[in-house]
């Protein structure tokens, strides 16, 4: 049986706003050409006007410098480039998931066997596993039998991969869960 949790959003990646041409406010900036040359501090008119002569755009590639540090290049192509790094740098992270196996107090051998597996093949994609068992009615007085379940469940992993216990079994109202990683 699966658990149902919400998916939370993944944090997006922003592109940091660049400051353009005559949009860059401040008076004096350290100016580096398209040949990554330093041209020094420049006043700003000055520096929009070699843009303008050279074909360029003049980007404040560093706004929280002293003074601000621009840079004469094509806008579009700096911009392009941005966007593909941080397109990468998403491709390239994975969040780690919980994934959920629900054991009971009376499960079949069966049934185990299929929920570890289960819990295989989550750890091999590199998941957390909760192992949780729900206690309903009179269950709920056999704690003891319930955590040795649980631990009986996580040896069997252990037999296929090393195992970190991230959360030791506990007992939270009417569940028992415990959450393994692999190491």
């Amino acid at each position: 049986m699966r658990i149902h949790r919400h998916r939370q959003n993944r944090p997006k990646i922003v592109i940091p706003a660049y400051k353009v041409n005559d949009r860059i406010d401040s008076e004096e900036l350290f100016v580096i050409d398209e040949n990554d040359k330093p041209l020094g501090v420049l006043k700003t008119a000055d520096a929009r006007r070699i843009a303008e002569e050279r074909e360029l755009d003049l980007v404040e590639v560093s706004p929280k410098a002293n003074p601000p540090v621009a840079k004469l290049l094509e806008w579009k192509q700096f911009k392009y480039q941005k966007e593909k790094e941080v397109k990468k740098q998403r491709a390239q992270s994975k969040e780690v998931e919980v994934k959920g196996v629900r054991l009971s107090l009376r499960i079949a051998e069966g049934d185990k066997n299929v929920r570890l597996a289960s819990a295989k093949k989550f750890m091999e994609k590199g998941n957390k596993v909760r192992i949780e068992l729900i206690l309903r009615g009179r269950e709920k007085a056999h704690f003891e039998l319930a955590r040795e379940i649980i631990e009986s469940f996580i040896e069997n992993v252990r037999a296929f991969f090393p195992i970190k216990t991230e959360q030791p079994v506990k007992k939270m109202g009417n569940r028992v869960t415990a959450i393994i990683t692999r190491e």
